[in-house]
């Protein structure tokens, strides 16, 4: 027998209006393959009761009927039913302190989870994800922040009329209003210099930036050619500039990069991004990295190039939003309505908004939730692929014998009480962090 298939409504935050499956998909569930789909009403979810109602969805408080429940974020540890299919984004696999107590209550109550981030082909690359959305989001309130500062300087330019991302219906919405940014820049941009922005990484999340980025008259350099750029007659063009990891670190020793190196040693290389920086307006951080890695831009570069009266650098948009990761500038995460802070090269201090001196960090942490409408429909045509599999499943029999397609079963991280295989190494995170993290919950 089927399982009914309950979408929860999202809590964690006033700002997550995105949802698992849009009602687009929910009918083609319905209707192809007979899922019966509960939805939990929610009043701020992007696509209203209503949406769902008209294709077919019960709506109901009480998703018990639901055999197996999707949700985007973490789902409350007293809002998960025993013996049931979860489906979200769990943020376990490192061991997250913080999801430890959730864990252990998941394993408690018998519950299958699987977590998305581990929906994976056979190259383990992730097959449901927000990044680009991301980088979409992290771009627009980056032109955003970038208005806001010039016209603090006394600038008046086009990235004025640009909003924060979550304040667009849509990405076409977006479009309408950077064609007429685009127009106005031709027309005259108002810059007294090039304005020059600064990319790293090749993946989803730059892809996404970038989707942005290029709405925009450009022309594309590459880091060498920035000297000459900046002694260019023509002041007010707008440049893109692809940074390579070998713009990022360089060899201790000095010989040349080597990227097989660069993965496999990478405590042998320095950070090198330094040496590009103070020609860049802005900088865009959308890369994978790790504490094993040199830090892409650290505190006292920044201060060093300000000493230098090196100030062209307005505004860094750390897409990753790693705390004290890349870019040593994001000392914390913000919110889509307090977005960015300051920081004071000659203080090394930090201040919120952006009036002041300093280098204006944009770092928020959840970017994908600002766009919510593309976002949703962007995931949900990969989760519904995955639906099917997942409401004629029996969840009573071992794992072994747990008929799921292998790009689902690679993510389900506990089964009937346990960790699943891949999953077992998280029981020394379990032992380390779940007794704390019960007393404080």
């Amino acid at each position: 027998m089927a399982h009914r298939v309950g979408i929860r409504l999202e809590d964690k935050s006033r700002w997550e209006r995105r949802v698992p499956l849009v009602p687009e998909d929910v009918a083609r569930l319905r209707t192809e393959h007979g899922v019966d789909v509960l939805v939990q009403p929610s009043p701020i979810r992007v696509f209203s009761d209503a949406d769902y109602e008209a294709v077919g969805a019960q709506l109901s408080d009480d998703l018990s009927d639901a055999g197996v429940v999707l949700a985007v974020k973490e789902v409350p540890i007293d809002k998960l039913l025993p013996e049931r299919c979860y489906g979200f984004f769990a943020h376990v696999i490192k061991g997250q302190p913080y999801n430890m107590t959730r864990l252990r209550h998941v394993l408690d109550s018998k519950i299958t989870l699987i977590d998305y981030e581990r929906v994976t082909n056979e190259a383990d690359r992730r097959l449901v994800k927000f990044g680009r959305q991301a980088g979409q989001a992290g771009m627009i309130d980056s032109f955003w922040s970038l208005g806001e500062r010039l016209r603090r300087e006394g600038l008046k330019t086009p990235f004025e009329s640009i909003r924060p991302a979550h304040e667009y219906r849509d990405l076409d919405h977006v479009g309408e209003v950077f064609e007429k940014v685009g127009a106005a820049l031709l027309d005259g941009s108002g810059l007294d210099e090039p304005l020059i922005v600064g990319f790293t990484g090749r993946g989803s999340v730059t892809q996404g930036a970038l989707d942005v980025f290029d709405l925009l008259p450009h022309l594309q350099v590459t880091p060498e050619e920035l000297p000459e750029v900046l002694a260019r007659p023509e002041r007010d063009r707008i440049f893109k500039v692809m940074l390579e990891k070998r713009h990022l670190a360089a060899m201790k020793d000095g010989s040349d990069f080597d990227e097989a190196t660069y993965r496999l040693e990478p405590e042998l290389f320095r950070g090198r991004l330094h040496e590009f920086l103070p020609k860049l307006t802005m900088l865009i951080n959308g890369i994978y990295w790790t504490d094993a890695y040199p830090r892409f831009i650290s505190r006292e570069q920044v201060q060093e190039q300000w000493r230098r009266g090196e100030r062209r650098l307005r505004v860094i948009g750390d897409i990753t939003c790693d705390i004290d990761g890349a870019v040593e500038l994001t000392y914390k995460a913000t919110q889509p309505d307090d977005p960015v802070y300051l920081y004071d090269p000659e203080t090394d201090s930090f201040r919120d908004g952006f009036d002041g001196r300093g280098v204006c960090v944009l770092a928020v942490d959840n970017l994908p939730c600002e766009l919510p409408r593309d976002a949703s429909v962007h995931f949900s045509r990969h989760l519904r692929e995955m639906v099917p599999s997942l409401a004629e499943a029996d969840f009573t029999v071992p794992f072994d014998e747990l008929h799921l397609p292998l790009e689902i079963k690679r993510a389900v991280i506990t089964h009937l009480g346990e960790l699943t295989p891949d999953y077992r190494y998280l029981e020394a995170a379990l032992e380390e962090h779940a007794p704390v993290e019960a007393l404080a919950e």
